[in-house]
């Protein structure tokens, strides 16, 4: 049996149908959407209410925020800070207020009640990562910084959608030395055994005109697989990362 993971829909109800349809072709126990269902468009409301009323041979495991839904929290003074800068720095004042049209007030109080992250087994399943919705990992990434999210979540493997890319970067087991610095001593060196451990990119559903990404993960062997679904291409998209 598998998990299904998905990240990035954006609005994006016909790659979601997609994707919809392919789980329906696999061995999926249970379905999990990490992050940015919404997006600066004007289907976003129509794929909040698919995902509120699914149909009865469907199911939906949970849902946890994204960046698109912290920036929509932030727009009604619902956020973790009081303005948008990040929206406003990246996409400008225009963005911001396309945001604003396309999700209403009833589905900010849905958002509101999503959880920032999900925790299953001994794993993590967030879009950004413990740090934050907006941290964006990717292949590249240190594994330095990798092991440090994994170890914030106390998880051997994160899932994430952020960076809208399918990857999987492999933390091998091994040991560090660890020795604290202060002004007037330093501790003894301490050797910390680490296993080994992963972290997941799971794509990306809405982003790309014409295909969607999503994951398939075994819990039992620790089996990745990335799915790419062909779709219809959407006539009009916002192009962000």
């Amino acid at each position: 049996m598998y998990w299904a993971i998905a990240s990035g829909i954006e609005g994006n109800l016909v790659a979601y149908e997609a994707v919809v349809a392919d789980l329906k072709k696999q061995d999926v126990d249970e379905f999990f959407i990490i992050g940015d269902v919404v997006g600066p468009v004007a289907e976003s409301e129509a794929l909040v209410d698919r995902l509120r009323n699914p149909k009865p041979n469907e199911r939906i495991s949970a849902i946890c925020q994204g960046w698109w839904e912290e920036q929509c929290l932030i727009l009604h003074s619902l956020g973790r800070t009081g303005h948008p800068d990040q929206l406003i720095d990246r996409y400008g004042n225009k963005m911001a207020k396309t945001l604003w049209d396309s999700v209403s007030r009833e589905t900010v109080a849905w958002i509101q009640e999503l959880d920032f992250g999900i925790v299953e087994l001994d794993c993590l399943l967030i879009h950004g990562s413990s740090m934050g919705a907006d941290d964006e990992l990717t292949p590249e990434t240190s594994p330095i910084d990798l092991l440090d999210r994994l170890s914030r979540g106390d998880v051997n493997t994160l899932f994430c959608g952020r960076s809208g890319l399918a990857f999987e970067a492999a933390i091998e087991s091994g040991s560090l030395t660890n020795t604290v610095q202060t002004l007037d001593r330093s501790s003894e060196p301490e050797v910390v055994t680490i296993k080994s451990k992963k972290v997941v990119g799971v794509g990306n559903v809405g982003r790309v005109p014409g295909t969607a990404t999503y994951t398939l993960y075994a819990p039992g062997s620790g089996q990745v697989k990335f799915r790419s679904v062909n779709y219809g291409q959407r006539s009009k998209g916002f192009g962000v990362r």
